[in-house]
């Protein structure tokens, strides 16, 4: 038998779709659960972070906490369901001190607060430094946005800006003196609202979150979607602090926008003849590309067409 680590998570996720049952609703493969349920579909998900990966030099325990909410609320968003409840469960060193421990839960509670919910519960453990939570939320009568529904000649258009996370990641690994007031990379803010705009629009045919950066985010509506997709890098939004780290620190804008994770934007695809109604619900939004007949993401730079890579970040 092979590794985890040779075998990759998305290779792990596959393998183990085809052990589990398959369930009614929507099961793995999108960034939220669908379970039905007889008062109302019910959206749920859950992710992890670790101290020894998602901890990075300058982040708070508080930080900590909110971003642990903040990942699985993105994950709502993504489907466009509005969170309704958080669990929390907790893996903590013994040793750490109770007030570390209270911070980080005051984050989470923060998080979730500024989504109008609240946490309700979870577990407590010793163990070496983890923190899951379960994210449940409800599509109040929307439909659910997938990966799955993308067609050629749709538009492809991503929230908010990318790379910023990036940015200011490579700033504080290279002490680079670059000041990032919003804290993208330490306290991210879901696109809730967009979310539940976007599934109420009608227009919108898949979405996925940019957790695991653009690239990852492409090359996975490409595969659900079986379509391809062209980008073209003088439309991508560029984020705060890009520029600056870009000259200072030798790595390009392009990298930091495609190929690192951290922007918990929403990346989807839409009817172009339905983009009124995106117009119409305040969400601001940049077009990038568009959804081809290929079976993979291309990116355009300088005249020059070729298969994006994949994530690294």
């Amino acid at each position: 038998m092979v590794s985890l680590k040779e075998l990759g998570e998305r290779e792990l996720v596959k393998n183990i779709r085809n052990i589990i049952r398959h369930p009614p609703g929507l099961g793995p493969g999108d960034d939220s659960a669908v379970i039905p349920y007889a008062g109302g579909d019910v959206v749920a998900c859950v992710d992890s972070l670790t101290f020894d990966r998602h901890f990075p030099n300058g982040m708070t325990y508080e930080e900590f906490g909110w971003m642990a909410a903040a990942v699985s609320i993105s994950d709502l968003a993504s489907m466009g369901a509005e969170p309704v409840g958080l669990l929390a469960a907790l893996t903590m060193p013994a040793d750490l001190d109770s007030g570390s421990l209270y911070d980080i839960m005051a984050g989470m509670d923060a998080c979730a607060e500024a989504f109008g919910t609240f946490v309700y519960g979870g577990d407590t453990k010793f163990g070496c430094g983890s923190l899951a939570c379960t994210a449940i939320g409800s599509m109040n009568g929307r439909k659910p946005l997938l990966r799955s529904g993308a067609k050629p000649g749709d538009a492809v258009a991503v929230t908010g800006s990318l790379g910023s996370a990036a940015a200011e990641f490579v700033a504080i690994a290279n002490g680079l003196d670059v000041r990032f007031p919003a804290r993208p990379l330490m306290a991210p803010v879901p696109r809730v609202r967009e979310g539940i705009a976007l599934s109420a629009s009608g227009a919108v045919t898949s979405c996925i979150d940019l957790s695991d950066g653009l690239a990852e985010g492409a090359r996975s509506v490409c595969a659900a979607s079986r379509v391809g997709i062209d980008i073209h890098s003088a439309f991508l939004p560029e984020g705060e602090g890009v520029e600056t780290v870009s000259s200072a620190a030798g790595i390009s804008k392009e990298e930091m926008m495609l190929y690192w994770g951290g922007d918990y934007e929403l990346l989807f695809t839409f009817d172009k003849k339905k983009m009124e109604s995106l117009y119409d619900r305040d969400v601001e939004f940049s077009v990038i590309g568009i959804v081809t007949n290929d079976d993979a993401p291309y990116i355009n730079s300088e005249g020059i067409r070729k298969v994006m890579e994949n994530g690294r970040h």
